[in-house]
């Protein structure tokens, strides 16, 4: 059976600085991406930083380079997101998310999310 599960959400101020953990099991880890999401209130779900595979390339979206670093242990099942110098528009639900292949088929599961609240 496929888990993520997240951990690590809360309230910040704005400027401060949080860890998202995320630990899987049930499927190959080190052969899918992982990623992370977000869905703020009446706005789509959007990519965050995503970590590939067996080697590691990485790629952010605009608004959190340089602020957040994804990482992942492939020996631990562990994914992890370090964001610092947050803003209230960081404010969201996040999603740990696992894409790739089982068999020929292309799949992804998703963590059941964590909020995070920038505010002073």
């Amino acid at each position: 059976q496929v888990q993520l599960v997240e951990s690590g959400g809360g309230l910040v101020q704005p400027g401060g600085a949080l860890r998202l953990s995320c630990t899987a099991s049930g499927f190959s880890f080190s052969s899918y991406t992982m990623s992370w999401y977000r869905q703020a209130p009446g706005k789509e779900r959007e990519l965050v930083a995503a970590k590939y595979g067996f080697g590691g390339v990485t790629n952010y979206a605009d608004s959190v380079k340089g602020r957040f670093t994804i990482s992942r242990d492939n020996a631990k099942n562990t994914v992890a997101l370090e964001m610092s110098s947050l803003k209230p528009e960081d404010t969201a639900v996040y999603y740990c998310n696992a894409a790739g292949y089982s068999g020929d088929n292309v799949v992804q599961y998703w963590g059941q999310g964590t909020q995070v609240t920038v505010s002073s």
